[in-house]
């Protein structure tokens, strides 16, 4: 078995003990901490039973603590609570808990300790950022206190103790969930007083503690040696940015709800996300396999687009190639080309595909977030701000539908401050809320969509085409995608967003003349469907779907979005014009038979029998 290495807050202190009198611990305090009980054997324990046991090792000969619930508790060699009246009464503590104000019983505790003139001892100031409402704004009792620590800090000598006699303060440690929760006059440029900021576990910490945690899993008995290793491998490696608190806790929810040792995975997931079902394996397959024709009905002329989709779709149903460490976004993709190709509808289909339901897409209109504080509406106002108690739009989407495809629209709109929150979320799959809470997409599936690379700037700074309808597929695509490269290394100067989306760039085409015919008439097919739920049955004959065409056809420019606003202009507003001052009564039928343009479309409509 491998020696047991400290972590570096505890050795940092441990070395300083004889130089300095007093420390501030901050950061990740109220963690479980890996600790070594006895030699070989490692449990997680909370901070102040840790610092007990290591300062016990160290020669002290009491280590206390101090609340202001609690008042003084008195650690045992194996950093649990005993039995403290004796040490009270030899420190002259034994009223302190009569002392009518909180600020005045510290003030006693740190006076006790700090003179007494015994073996040493330490006292643990434990939830010391609640001994102040406003460090700014002392009360006398607080400003007493604090002085008194000040001048302590200052004027303690360090005393010979132990065989060795090595060099010993009665050790007073702050433990304060940041450094300025403690007044300003105390701890900056003291020389008596080391901050130490206690970070969250690393994998050396994760990778000491997981095997004592992983034998505790149902079955964990009946694996093999390197079944073992490997669930621990992923056990490490799916927690990274998690507490050691929360390891245990992964462990007590997978014993109550049955989740065996080898699905190490499945039970960080249930932790991180907070849902028991994986809706990506209640994916019908099948229909992803045969997604082909299905997707093509909806998006036209986008071949390679929708293939190239399917593939990264596929990928995430099976987890080909996904990481094991940290959690990835099951698939990240960026949809770019014209307006009016399909981009956003292919997002639609997708999301029916996976979910069932086309609505069930999470959708952001990026060029609402084009203010550089807009992010705050993404992820929250930070504490102290207006709506920091409301959340963020995105975190709390997200927390409420994990399993989801998120669109980002227009994504190029959004101010580059902005950008940068998604370098978080393409790495590791999490963002940290205002509030500070962290929420996972490894669940999710997110799509950017933009229109770079149709116009780029020139020389002179005018805004210009950059590819044109009449370009073929192929210069659109090398065009397009060299003016997003450019975009992002060098009008941004964030390559480090594009090179994680990596080459899950799909360009769209233009919408070609014999696909356009296509999108017409399935717009057209619709809207008389949709009429005919009305009991009203209406039909083009061959003439005027032919003027219909050209009149929609002629400019390609906008794509299908073109093609829908001219059906709009000279179908449908027509078509219910003419219905409308005829008085078309439901169970009637019509044809039109011609059209004429002037100031409007006009229909020429006759009616039929049913049934003719």
């Amino acid at each position: 078995m491998s020696v047991f290495e400290k972590p570096r807050w505890l050795r940092d202190l441990l070395r300083f003990l004889p130089l300095k009198s007093q420390f501030v611990l901050s950061g990740n305090i109220q963690d479980l901490q890996v600790q070594e009980v006895v030699t070989g054997s490692l449990a997680a324990v909370n901070l102040q039973a840790s610092l007990a046991i290591e300062l016990y090792r160290r020669g002290y000969e009491h280590v206390l603590a101090f609340d202001t619930v609690r008042g003084v508790r008195l650690f045992s060699k194996n950093g649990s609570v005993q039995s403290a009246d004796s040490v009270l009464q030899q420190l002259r503590l034994a009223e302190i808990q009569e002392l009518p104000s909180s600020a005045e019983r510290a003030h006693a505790a740190v006076n006790a300790v700090t003179s007494y003139e015994g073996p040493p001892v330490t006292i643990i100031m434990d939830f010391a950022s609640r001994l102040t409402v406003r460090n700014d704004s002392l009360s006398p009792g607080e400003h007493t206190l604090f002085s008194r620590a000040l001048v302590s800090s200052l004027s303690a000598k360090p005393r010979p103790h132990g065989v060795n006699s090595q060099p010993f303060f009665n050790t007073l440690i702050w433990v304060v969930d940041k450094e300025g929760d403690l007044p300003d006059w105390l701890t900056l440029g003291n020389p008596a007083i080391r901050h130490i900021p206690i970070p969250k576990p690393d994998h050396i910490q994760r990778r000491a503690i997981v095997p004592s945690l992983l034998r505790a899993f149902p079955q964990a008995s009946q694996l093999s040696e390197t079944e073992l290793n490997n669930s621990m491998s992923v056990f490490v490696d799916q927690t990274e940015g998690l507490l050691l608190m929360d390891l245990n806790a992964i462990m007590q929810l997978s014993r109550s709800e049955g989740v065996s040792a080898k699905q190490v995975s499945d039970a960080v997931r249930r932790y991180k996300v907070g849902v028991t079902e994986d809706q990506w394996q209640k994916i019908d397959r099948e229909k992803v396999r045969n997604a082909m024709p299905i997707v093509q009905a909806r998006v036209k002329g986008q071949d390679h687009a929708v293939t190239h989709m399917l593939d990264i779709m596929k990928r995430s149903v099976t987890g080909v190639g996904a990481p094991r460490r940290g959690g990835r976004p099951r698939g990240v993709v960026f949809l770019a080309g014209p307006s009016g190709v399909g981009k956003t509808e292919m997002a639609k289909t997708i999301t029916r595909l996976l979910f069932g339901d086309e609505s069930a897409y999470i959708r952001f209109d990026m060029s609402e977030f084009s203010a550089e504080h807009s992010d705050q509406r993404l992820i929250g106002a930070p504490p102290g701000y207006v709506g920091y108690d409301v959340g963020g739009e995105l975190t709390n989407a997200i927390r409420e539908k994990p399993f989801s495809v998120v669109l980002f629209d227009e994504i190029e709109k959004a101010h580059p401050r902005i950008l940068d929150k998604f370098l978080q979320v393409l790495d590791d799959g999490v963002l940290t809320s205002g509030r500070g809470d962290r929420v996972y997409f490894s669940e999710s599936f997110i799509i950017f969509t933009s229109n770079l690379g149709i116009y780029r700037t020139d020389a002179t700074g005018n805004r210009v085409l950059n590819v044109a309808a009449t370009d073929s597929f192929d210069d659109v695509r090398t065009k397009v995608r060299t003016e997003i490269d450019r975009y992002f290394k060098v009008v941004l100067n964030r390559p480090e967003i594009l090179n994680r989306i990596g080459e899950n760039v799909i360009v769209f085409d233009f919408i070609r003349p014999e696909f356009a015919a296509q999108i017409l008439r399935q717009m057209v097919d619709e809207t008389l469907r949709d009429l005919a739920d009305t009991q009203i049955q209406v039909s083009l004959d061959d003439v005027a779907f032919q003027k219909l065409s050209n009149l929609c056809l002629s400019d390609l420019s906008n794509g299908g979005r073109g093609i829908r606003n001219q059906v709009e202009l000279h179908l449908v507003n027509p078509l219910a014009r003419a219905l409308f001052d005829c008085e078309a009564n439901p169970g009637s039928s019509w044809i039109i038979v011609d059209m004429t343009q002037e100031a409007t479309t006009e229909l020429v409509m006759k009616r039929r029998d049913n049934g003719t």
